[in-house]
């Protein structure tokens, strides 16, 4: 005899009960506070500038660099035909624009002096020693208005003014030690009134190329490794992406290249430490329990450096490449061009190119 089987009587459910699972996505975000993605030690390259503006005589002496970018920023500024009535110059150094603005003579002597162009200045660096080291001299008392201000520490506080303050924001020779550019300026197109421009100068990645190689052709000739001595800087292909990303519209982009020629790479060296400009990278040998460059590949480098790049032979100097990455961006406004709707063009660039086209 058959055994009884319950599974006939019993409900549809309790024989087979599916579960659904619930899903979830998962994003990537920026959590609030300091920045996740750390390239930089901030600390270290406070103290940096900090030491070198603390010797003023030697520091004066290696602003050649700021003073021409600062010099070639401003002429951009005052190609836009506007009068500034508020200016920052955000990571100001030594007050280099200033200076310019003061001591650049007009295009022709009919014309009146540049700083008249805009009616306060306020000069805002995170470093006090640098920012008040020429706090002393004449070109302060030429400018309509102008202001210092001493910033906080960039990953961990944000920009201490009002949105919508100011009516042109400039950088020269600063933004590229930040950690979190994006989130800077995301901060500077919110304090820029609207149909407001933003000009900055950057170092570029492949500024100072010949010392990178040379050292590590250097460290892997003595080591048999190789280091991080030069810091990372961003890519010119990342820029226009950064801007148009924090809502700047109208954007250019364009790079200039500077060479300085030294008499060696012991001289190279010492301007950067002096410019405040010295590896500050979270992975620098001093981080990771490594000991320092030595005498040995120090020696290497000198005699690397003039064979691949050796330069101004009559002379006996070296030469060194400042790549320059300058960008502009307007925050949105009344008035602004706009871009044509897209598949609204009556020509066909095909067309063009090929001789044709519609007649």
């Amino acid at each position: 005899m058959r055994p009884l089987s319950l599974r006939p009587l019993l409900p549809h459910p309790a024989i087979r009960r599916r579960i659904p699972q619930r899903q979830s996505k998962a994003y990537a975000v920026q959590a609030s506070g300091p920045a996740t993605l750390q390239v930089f030690d901030s600390r270290i390259k406070q103290l940096h500038r900090e030491r070198a503006a603390a010797n003023a005589e030697s520091s004066r002496r290696v602003d050649y660099l700021r003073d021409e970018v600062a010099s070639r920023l401003c002429e951009r500024l005052l190609d836009i035909n506007r009068h500034f009535p508020s200016v920052l110059d955000l990571g100001a150094n030594a007050c280099n624009i200033a200076r310019i603005l003061t001591t650049t003579p007009p295009p022709t002597p009919t014309d009146p002096p540049l700083h008249t162009r805009l009616t306060s200045l306020t000069s805002a660096e995170w470093s006090p020693t640098l920012l008040n080291r020429d706090a002393q001299l004449p070109f302060n008392t030429d400018l309509p208005s102008h202001t210092r201000t001493i910033l906080s520490d960039p990953d961990t506080a944000p920009l201490p003014f009002a949105p919508q303050s100011f009516s042109a924001v400039l950088s020269s020779l600063s933004l590229h030690w930040i950690n979190d550019l994006p989130s800077l300026l995301s901060q500077i197109a919110t304090i820029l009134k609207p149909d407001s421009p933003f000009l900055a100068a950057i170092f570029g990645g492949d500024s100072l190329f010949e010392l990178r190689t040379s050292l590590q052709l250097a460290d892997l000739d003595r080591r048999g490794g190789v280091a991080t001595h030069v810091s990372p800087l961003a890519d010119v292909r990342d820029v226009g992406g950064l801007l148009q990303k924090a809502g700047f519209k109208l954007l250019t982009v364009d790079v200039d290249d500077i060479v300085v020629e030294y008499p060696d790479t012991f001289a190279l060296m010492q301007d950067l430490q002096a410019m405040g400009e010295s590896n500050a990278a979270l992975v620098r040998e001093t981080n990771t329990g490594l000991r320092g460059l030595g005498r040995d590949v120090l020696l290497a480098n000198e005699g690397i450096y003039r064979e691949l790049h050796g330069g101004g032979v009559e002379r006996g100097g070296i030469p060194a490449t400042w790549r320059v990455i300058y960008m502009i961006g307007w925050t949105p406004g009344e008035g602004q061009p706009e871009p044509l709707a897209r598949g609204s063009g009556e020509l066909n660039i095909k067309d063009i190119l090929e001789g044709g086209g519609k007649k």
